[in-house]
């Protein structure tokens, strides 16, 4: 998508003169700087150097560093949930739905890709107690994963491939602490094998 009579937040612009630059790609690119680094520890010039923009061009695009980090949020969850959905959908069981939703976690979570780390986790933690605004945003990044858990474990239940004797609340909320979890521990260089394993090791929850 190139920027041209849109804000940050994709409203229309009422005025102005159009500003030509990818805007998708610059906040890939932001996003990368973002949980790498995390929020604090990332600088404009961190920012200018990563989108390849000047300086004036992002403070008229997100006005601050903060607008930077909350239009590349939005990017990093749409492109997740994208993502995510697109391997649940592979699979036809609850069960498998939920396994699906643990390895889409799983697998970004070893190796180079691991040490990246997670914008969500990482907002968790630069933002839960100075910034409402970005805070609430990573709340309902995870209530989303909480609810989607809930409704496959419901899923899994209504086909016979998960017991009823499981809470699917209980359950769910269990799987956001090992799926975020796994974000976290990603960054310590974990391989593959024992990552796969531990997701192995969480299906015990619907068992």
């Amino acid at each position: 998508m190139t920027v041209d009579n849109l804000t940050s937040d994709g409203k229309a612009r009422s005025r102005g003169r159009p500003r030509e630059f990818d805007m998708d790609a610059a906040l890939d690119a932001a996003l990368r700087v973002f949980s790498e680094r995390g929020y604090h520890a990332t600088s404009i010039s961190d920012l200018t150097e990563a989108m390849d923009l000047a300086s004036g061009s992002i403070y008229k695009a997100f006005k601050d560093k903060r607008g930077v980090f909350l239009a590349a949020f939005a990017r990093y969850r749409q492109l997740g949930r994208r993502r995510l959905e697109a391997m649940i959908a592979s699979v036809q069981t609850g069960r498998e739905k939920v396994f699906q939703m643990v390895m889409y976690y799983t697998e970004l979570s070893y190796g180079d890709v691991g040490r990246k780390g997670c914008l969500v986790v990482g907002g968790a933690n630069d933002f839960s107690l100075l910034d409402e605004e970005a805070a609430a945003n990573v709340a309902t990044a995870f209530a989303a994963d909480e609810k989607l858990m809930a409704d496959l474990i419901r899923l899994g239940q209504a086909d016979g491939t998960i017991p009823q004797t499981v809470d699917p609340d209980a359950a769910a909320l269990a799987f956001l602490c090992f799926t975020k979890g796994l974000r976290v521990i990603g960054k310590t260089g974990r391989g593959r094998q024992e990552m796969l394993a531990a997701a192995e090791a969480s299906m015990k929850l619907v068992t």
